[in-house]
């Protein structure tokens, strides 16, 4: 048996890998965005959505009778904005607002007015260090520190006090050079559990790309489901498979889409 690392296989940018699952016309796709289908930017709103992935995203979905979901911490409205005209499912806030292939949004009842609270005090630490950036989603807040990473133990310390203060009803994600606040009860794993209850991926193999810790319980959800996980770059993770980089997940998710397009008209969604 080969040796693994990191308990996962790894899968290279050239997909010439016998560890790759063999594709099949039966999966559908849930896809972390940032880290996973484009490259993490230093500003989350500096990030940008070419042609080339849109156009990859719907041979996808239409391959797949729409069942390609988008599970994302950013919140929908940025993800439709990011998107645009792309209106796919999507899970926003880590699975705390969920839109369906109906187009019917679900929102996790949370106190999220408590948030407000903390904001205040969090816009000041921003203020006082302009290397900071404080990501308000609604229901979550998160604090980039990726343009002053030498903050991180400041950083660390304000977001513990401030979770501490919101009680026990919301937790502390830790991110790629970021900490999230966000409402306890929902995450990316229970928004891939929703989806699967209904059409079109009922009935499906589930496959989950992401890269960073809040993809784990996703992870761990698709592995009881029998179906394919894989980490984006490095890290210990519970996903099976790795790819290196954004790069590589569109190369793989392309080999897809060319084997079976010969089989399916391509037509709007």
């Amino acid at each position: 048996m080969k040796k693994q690392r990191h308990r996962t296989q790894e899968l290279t940018g050239t997909l010439q890998s016998e560890s790759i699952p063999q594709f099949a016309p039966d999966w559908c796709f849930f896809l972390d965005v940032d880290g996973t289908l484009v490259d993490i930017s230093e500003r989350p709103n500096a990030v940008c959505i070419d042609a080339s992935l849109r156009d990859l995203l719907h041979r996808l979905a239409v391959l797949t009778e729409g069942a390609v979901a988008l599970i994302s911490g950013r919140s929908i409205v940025d993800i439709d904005r990011l998107f645009l005209p792309m209106r796919l499912p999507v899970a926003g806030q880590h699975g705390l607002e969920r839109r369906d292939t109906l187009g019917n949004t679900h929102v996790f009842k949370c106190k999220a007015e408590s948030l407000r609270e903390v904001v205040q005090r969090l816009e000041r630490l921003v203020v006082q260090y302009p290397g900071l950036e404080l990501e308000n989603k609604g229901m979550t807040l998160a604090m980039h520190y990726r343009r002053a990473p030498d903050l991180a133990p400041m950083v660390a310390s304000v977001m513990h006090q401030v979770s501490g203060i919101l009680g026990d009803g919301f937790e502390l994600l830790p991110g790629k050079m970021l900490l999230e606040i966000k409402p306890r009860g929902k995450n990316k794993g229970t928004a891939i559990a929703d989806f699967m209850q209904e059409e079109p991926f009922r009935a499906r193999v589930p496959v989950y790309i992401g890269d960073d810790i809040t993809d784990e319980c996703g992870f761990t959800l698709v592995n009881k489901m029998r179906g394919y996980t894989l980490k984006v770059g490095d890290g210990v993770t519970h996903a099976k498979w790795r790819l290196a980089d954004p790069t590589a997940v569109r190369a793989w998710l392309m080999t897809f889409a060319d084997r079976f397009s010969s089989f399916v008209e391509l037509r709007p969604l």
